[in-house]
């Protein structure tokens, strides 16, 4: 099987490369960096043009979401022949009132074009990206040794990319996956502050919590995340603010093995912090 993998730059899309590589799997990658390891090629999910050189030979695909481009890459994937296609979606789109809001409308819409595409489709529905907080917290960590917080009681369930991504590998290269959608949270809920304590252990340092108002959190926040995204996340702070939020078995269920944790994910990123 060949697969492609768009965003393979990206913190997700980068390890679903290494693991289908590390599986042997022939890979092409939407990216400009060239590689011995992998054939590149440069596509735009908004251009259905520029996808029939990237899609052409190919059996699988990795994809995040373009709701502006699904139709025109559902016509060309099903030209090219693809199979199978594994989207990396929200856990917005199953949560009350999803149509209401930008980000799981944005995911919803491909999601559908998928669904009725006739290939085979899985989704990865994912909560929290734990990267989210190299964004937010990084650079005032380095510069500062403080993150400051709206709700530092707030919970929240990040999720390792390396576990999506792993679920990624195994949805793309057997059938056992088809027409799944999973809903991945970490395996464990934590406090933001309990969050930045983990990050503090992994990195050596110390690293102090300021509890500011919502105003200067989103104002903060609005640096590094577009602004739909700031609304909906201080949302879900201000929701989850001193309760412990949902957990999923999921990596565990379908891969054999724990999900990492957040001091795992801390770990693996404290140069990032440094």
């Amino acid at each position: 099987m060949t697969i492609v993998v768009f965003g393979a730059r990206g913190r997700v899309g980068r390890q679903v490369l290494g693991g289908l590589l590390a599986a042997g799997e022939q890979v092409r990658a939407a990216t400009r960096r060239e590689s011995p390891d992998f054939e590149a090629v440069t596509a735009d999910l908004e251009r259905p043009d520029t996808l029939v050189p990237a899609l052409t030979g190919i059996n699988g695909v990795f994809l995040y979401a373009v709701p502006a481009g699904i139709d025109g890459f559902v016509t060309a994937a099903r030209a090219a022949g693809v199979r199978r296609v594994v989207l990396l979606s929200s856990a917005s789109v199953v949560r009350p009132g999803a149509r209401d809001t930008p980000i799981s409308r944005r995911h919803r819409v491909v999601e559908e074009a998928l669904e009725s595409s006739g290939m085979e489709w899985t989704f990865l529905r994912s909560g929290m990206f734990a990267t989210n907080t190299i964004g937010l917290w990084s650079r005032s960590v380095r510069r500062e040794s403080t993150v400051r917080l709206a709700f530092p009681s707030a919970h929240s369930a990040p999720v390792h990319e390396a576990d999506l991504a792993a679920l990624a590998v195994a949805a793309l290269t057997t059938g056992d996956h088809s027409a799944k959608a999973y809903t991945v949270y970490g395996p464990e809920s934590l406090t933001l502050r309990d969050q930045v304590g983990a990050i503090a252990a992994a990195t050596g340092r110390p690293i102090a919590v300021e509890e500011v108002t919502e105003e200067a959190a989103r104002a903060q926040m609005s640096r590094s995340m577009p602004e739909a995204v700031v609304a909906a996340t201080l949302r879900t702070w201000a929701a989850s603010d001193g309760k412990p939020v949902e957990t999923s078995t999921v990596v565990a269920d379908v891969l054999g093995r724990p999900a990492r944790t957040f001091a795992e994910w801390a770990t693996d990123h404290a140069d990032d912090f440094r």
